[in-house]
């Protein structure tokens, strides 16, 4: 009889640390989608003045360019149009190659490029906050490529990263930069896409869109055209609040709501890390 009292202990003590486990994963998960990744910003339905509420991840910005015709899918666990149906593999996949599970290349505005950086760990809780969307029904567009769609790994993201390197302040706020995919938008274009080996962090990239046309700037560590002179305080208020140093707002599609949600820490870790690109003007 204790025999028995003690087996079924050590099976509850067990499935509560899996449960644990698992909870710890799904708030990971939730971190790195609502904050510093933004898959809301693109993956949300939007109407004034801003997401819809109830649509969370049902699908959302749409966009025609010369390589593509596509809009932000939906990526609830819906079965029929979100990725109820796909396996955990099909999703981590997706995220660090580009490709679909029936082989097709996503979209280059997707940034998965940025994504094969992802840590171990990290790729799992994504995973698992993902499972733990509703199921929303709401079907996009399919997608139109006017042009084959080419996956090639941001510099220093070719590998997924370990959790003993994020003991490196540095290279932590590389990880968070780049999972975040700050470069995509504040690197101008050069002769084959980004121009991130000559011009990385220089800004310049213009963004219309219901705000006018925003034009991402310079966050090199250039005192004169970049961040070199900002504070730290001030660059935090920039990413969370967007103002500029002089209070004056800046303009989407930067997620600000997302980044206010990040922990003082990594908004520390990323600055650490912007310190260090080099000057561009």
């Amino acid at each position: 009889m204790i025999r028995i009292i003690l087996t079924a202990l050590t099976l509850a003590v067990t499935m509560m640390g899996a449960a644990n486990a698992q909870s710890d994963l799904v708030k990971r998960g939730d971190y790195l989608v609502n904050t510093i990744m933004t898959c809301g910003n693109c993956h949300t339905p939007k109407g004034p003045p801003a997401a819809i509420a109830g649509k969370e991840f049902s699908g959302g910005l749409s966009w025609d360019e010369p390589p593509f015709k596509v809009t932000a899918p939906n990526i609830t666990s819906d079965k029929e149009t979100g990725l109820g149906n796909w396996t955990d593999a099909d999703i981590k996949k997706a995220l660090r190659t580009g490709t679909r599970p029936n082989g097709v290349q996503l979209a280059t505005v997707m940034p998965t490029d940025f994504y094969g950086v992802i840590s171990e760990n990290d790729m799992n809780a994504i995973v698992a906050y993902l499972r733990t969307l509703k199921p929303i029904a709401n079907a996009v567009p399919a997608p139109i490529y006017k042009m084959p769609q080419v996956h090639r790994a941001y510099p220093g993201s070719e590998k997924p990263y370990t959790e003993a390197m994020m003991s490196d302040p540095v290279k932590k706020g590389f990880y968070l930069a780049t999972i975040g995919h700050c470069m995509e938008c504040h690197t101008p274009f050069g002769t084959r896409g980004r121009d991130f080996a000559g011009s990385l962090g220089k800004g310049g990239a213009e963004f219309p869109g219901p705000w006018g046309k925003s034009i991402s700037r310079n966050i090199t560590s250039s005192k004169t055209a970049g961040l070199g002179d900002w504070t730290d305080a001030e660059i935090k208020t920039a990413i969370t609040q967007g103002k500029r140093k002089d209070g004056t707002p800046l303009k989407p599609p930067m997620g600000f709501p997302h980044y206010a949600k990040m922990t003082d820490a990594d908004l520390s870790a990323v600055i650490t890390y912007l310190r260090t690109v080099p000057a561009k003007e």
